[in-house]
């Protein structure tokens, strides 16, 4: 039986420790003290009895536990990744642990007034009884992604503590600047060496994602003229009014807090302007490849409106896609979903299928040739103050990761 404290101790471990990643750093990994969590892995992994574990210079770590049977069985893979969001401070992280929650508002800070209340976070109620950990209200907690960490190192402690549990060799990787979109970037496939790959991502306990956005960066530059606004008839051209327009333009019910399930949307996360200069950064989403390429164009076809209208080139876009629905990847070997599927209804928990409304470091890995779906580690309201995770959602990802690893032994004999 996995030992919820030692779990709570180990998680609260790793979430003390800063590993905000930077977007705007092109180096592996964005943040130097990425380092400090990958070192401190490095050294449980050696505690707890992993071989092979090898640290690289892009901060992406590996790590084997052998097969303890004489059958063949496929070599399999977990995954998760170091960073924390930079949406929101990772710095100062001071967890706050709520035991036999019943269901009342939890305040995260009495001097700033900050409260985790059911009335508004109504997830909270599928967990009374249980024990809640959050942030103190000033930073995010980093369940998004050292739950999964904890979860990996966890079940790999237990299967080398229990070795009448038969499974074959198992391969983890923990990888740097996955909320930047890079975690996969430097991932070697090869070296990984497993048939295929479970992320440990997700969110509330059950979760099991094999769908994911196509996705896509959008920086739309409008360029102005400046002139003495007294003297600025027919002279002076405000970017900041155009890229108001721009942005009238658009399906204004298409962005992420009018849509659901497989809706796409278009997300204006940055803008910043002057009447000479004005930029607009947005991300383009959506599950279905077609219609993501019509919301490509939409924004190229309303920047070529606009320029046509004025007359000159004032609007430019520059459009990067980012990663693509994993679907198409997992659906030949749907086979490693039904057995994630299979154990966790062993285990007693509802299996919730679902698309995944973003992207894990497991969509690009499944391009790149390591399938790779999406399984819960239990955290909920990612990217912010309120982030918390149940300590027993935590437990029961772990018992996932043990009980996958038992099941396709069992399955090869």
């Amino acid at each position: 039986m996995i030992n919820k404290k030692q779990l709570i101790e180990r998680f609260i471990k790793y979430v003390t420790i800063d590993t905000e990643s930077d977007p705007n750093n092109p180096a592996f990994p964005s943040t130097e003290n990425q380092w400090d969590l990958a070192n401190i892995l490095v050294e449980d992994l050696k505690v707890i009895g992993m071989q092979d574990i090898h640290l690289d210079e892009n901060c992406y770590i590996m790590a084997t536990l052998p097969s303890n049977v004489s059958h063949n069985v496929p070599t399999i893979g977990f995954v998760s990744h170091m960073d924390t969001s930079p949406d929101f401070t990772g710095k100062n992280v001071k967890p706050q642990i709520t035991e036999n929650y019943q269901g009342n508002d939890i305040i995260l800070n009495k001097e700033k007034n900050i409260i985790l209340s059911p009335d508004y976070f109504e997830d909270l109620l599928q967990y009374k009884g249980q024990t809640i950990i959050t942030t103190d209200g000033t930073t995010l907690l980093g369940a998004d992604d050292k739950a999964g960490i904890t979860e990996i190192v966890t079940a790999m402690e237990y299967l080398i503590q229990h070795p009448e549990i038969k499974h074959g060799t198992i391969r983890i990787c923990f990888t740097p600047d996955e909320e930047v979109g890079k975690g996969a970037h430097l991932f070697d496939v090869e070296k990984f060496g497993a048939e295929w790959a479970y992320t440990m991502d997700g969110s509330q306990i059950g979760e099991l994602e094999y769908e994911n956005f196509n996705a896509a960066s959008a920086v739309v530059t409008i360029t102005g003229k400046i002139v003495h606004p007294g003297y600025a008839i027919g002279k002076m051209i405000n970017s900041m009014q155009i890229a108001n327009e721009f942005i009238s333009l658009l399906p204004k019910a298409e962005v992420p807090e009018k849509t659901t399930d497989y809706q796409g949307f278009f997300h204006l996360h940055d803008m910043n302007g002057t009447v000479e200069k004005t930029v607009l950064e947005y991300i383009i989403r959506d599950h279905d490849i077609e219609l993501f390429a019509k919301r490509k164009n939409v924004l190229q076809n309303i920047a070529d409106e606009l320029n046509k209208v004025a007359g000159q080139n004032l609007i430019e876009i520059t459009i990067k896609d980012q990663y693509f629905n994993m679907k198409e990847k997992i659906v030949p070997v749907m086979h490693i979903v039904d057995l994630v599927e299979e154990t966790m209804i062993d285990l007693g928990i509802t299996p919730l299928i679902k698309p995944i409304r973003g992207g894990t470091d497991g969509s690009q890995l499944s391009f790149k040739g390591l399938p790779c779906p999406n399984i819960f580690a239990g955290g909920h309201n990612f990217h912010g103050r309120f982030e918390y995770v149940p300590a027993e959602s935590m437990v029961k990802a772990t018992e996932v990761i043990v009980g996958i690893a038992a099941k396709i032994a069992q399955k090869n004999s």
